[in-house]
């Protein structure tokens, strides 16, 4: 976002300088222009007096051998052109005037002079411009008008002088400019910053991370208001959350009392009921009473769960191995064998302090639900690491494996069964919160069974430095 906000303030930051400089360097090239055009004007004005005289008293000498010296100074030519147009005297030599008169256009000025008027100033000479600078002054006025004095001026100098008050210009602005520039990066970073903590926020409360808090003190007004109001959010979010989880758990603990009573009582009545109906119904009361019990735990274990927020780095194969020795006990009590085929080290992205939790809810549905004899824990790594618990049971048809992944939801054949529909889902839901996402396919296929694969696949981690802490040596 900072090269984005960048790659807009540096070029208006540009577009404002050339909006400056552009007219200042125009009135700069019309001021030029001016002060070389009044300067030509009167030296023109004082050869038009001379040659006044000289044309009055028909010596015209002491005016030829005058501009002689000005073209010799200056460089500029001088003519004195008669009303009809020819060449009465000049700076140089007549065949050189009269190609020098008839180089400049009649109409850039010299008509208007002859005619006893003055012309009108240039326009703005530019750098680029190669035309020379015409100046013609009539001798005399109106109906005595006897011709008029042409000066033909180069223009290169008034372009060198130009570009050179251009250049000057230009470094001297560069100081501004370099300076609004310098002054972009810590003012787009100070409008930012705050965008910036938001966003780490942000994926701090994605990871699970309730408990952050926002820096609403620096920064603009607008973005310091939405930094409080973040903060506003998170707190009536994470106080939502704690008193969801609080109701559900104290809830739970607060029904398994009275649920206990109750079926106690229930089972009481056994002795006093008659008939076959009492018993039957008794029996159900019974049933009910236990799945209810069920339900509570299951809600409880949940709970548990939904409270594992954010990641960290997980060895598995490690993290396996300290519960294999559990699981098989529990596998032998139930006729199941557990088998491990594990890499030798692994690293992966999983819900931090969670993970084991989760692989104890998969190998429990395993050993409930699979109706197999075998379990394997299997893990590898590549691009993505996955971990996966599989059985060689009846499994699951592909039609049923997306809808197993909702809460409450039971299989047809799984509903006599102890469970509540809750595990796998909230494990879903935790494996993906953590950037991950959990498969269903087939396990250990044996004879016609297909078994059933829970997989979860993992971001890979890279394993924690350690630090080489060499000890001084001695002798």
């Amino acid at each position: 976002m900072l090269r984005r906000l960048l790659t807009i303030l540096l070029p208006v930051a540009f577009v404002l300088f050339g909006a400056v400089v552009t007219p200042l360097g125009a009135v700069i090239a019309q001021q030029e222009t001016q002060e070389v055009y009044v300067d030509r004007l009167g030296d023109a004005g004082r050869f038009a007096a001379l040659a006044r005289t000289a044309l009055e008293t028909d010596r015209d000498n002491a005016l030829a051998q005058e501009m002689s010296r000005y073209e010799q100074l200056y460089g500029i030519p001088t003519v004195v052109v008669a009303p009809d147009g020819g060449v009465v005297t000049g700076s140089g030599d007549r065949e050189r005037m009269r190609a020098l008169v008839a180089d400049v256009d009649m109409g850039a000025g010299i008509t208007a002079a002859l005619a006893g008027e003055r012309p009108e100033p240039p326009t703005t000479v530019w750098p680029w411009n190669s035309e020379p600078l015409v100046v013609a002054e009539p001798i005399g006025r109106d109906s005595e008008v006897a011709g008029a004095v042409v000066l033909v001026s180069s223009t290169d100098g008034l372009g060198a002088d130009i570009l050179t008050a251009w250049g000057w210009m230009a470094l001297l602005s560069l100081v501004p400019l370099a300076l609004l520039v310098a002054a972009s990066l810590p003012l787009s970073w100070w409008v930012l910053q705050p965008i910036h903590r938001l966003d780490e926020a942000t994926t701090a409360v994605t990871a699970g991370d309730l408990d952050v808090h926002v820096d609403a003190e620096r920064g603009p007004p607008e973005l310091r208001r939405l930094t409080d109001s973040f903060n506003t959010m998170v707190d009536v979010v994470r106080r939502a959350l704690e008193r969801q989880r609080a109701f559900v758990s104290e809830a739970s603990h607060q029904l398994r009392n009275p649920l206990a009573s109750l079926r106690l009582s229930v089972e009481n009545l056994a002795p006093y009921l008659k008939g076959e109906g009492a018993v039957e119904a008794h029996a159900v009361a019974i049933d009910e009473t236990t799945m209810m019990h069920r339900m509570l735990n299951s809600l409880l274990a949940a709970t548990r769960l939904e409270s594992v927020t954010g990641t960290e780095a997980v060895e598995l194969t490690a993290l396996v191995e300290t519960r294999v020795p559990r699981w098989r006990a529990l596998g032998e009590s139930r006729g199941i064998e557990v088998t491990t085929d594990l890499p030798e080290q692994v690293w992966a992205h999983a819900p931090a302090g969670g993970l084991g939790s989760i692989l104890d809810e998969l190998f429990s549905n395993a050993m409930r639900l699979s109706g197999g004899d075998r379990i394997e824990i299997r893990a590898d790594d590549g691009e993505e690491v996955r971990i996966g618990v599989l059985d060689n049971g009846t499994g699951l048809p592909e039609e049923e494996r997306e809808a197993a992944l909702g809460r409450f939801w039971r299989s047809p054949s799984h509903q006599n069964i102890e469970g509540t529909g809750l595990g796998l889902a909230i494990v879903a839901d935790l494996v993906r919160e953590s950037g991950g996402r959990l498969v269903l396919g087939d396990g250990l296929a044996d004879d016609e069974r297909p078994g059933l694969g829970v997989v979860i696949v993992l971001p890979p981690a890279d394993p924690p430095q350690e630090d080489d802490d060499d000890g001084p040596s001695g002798l």
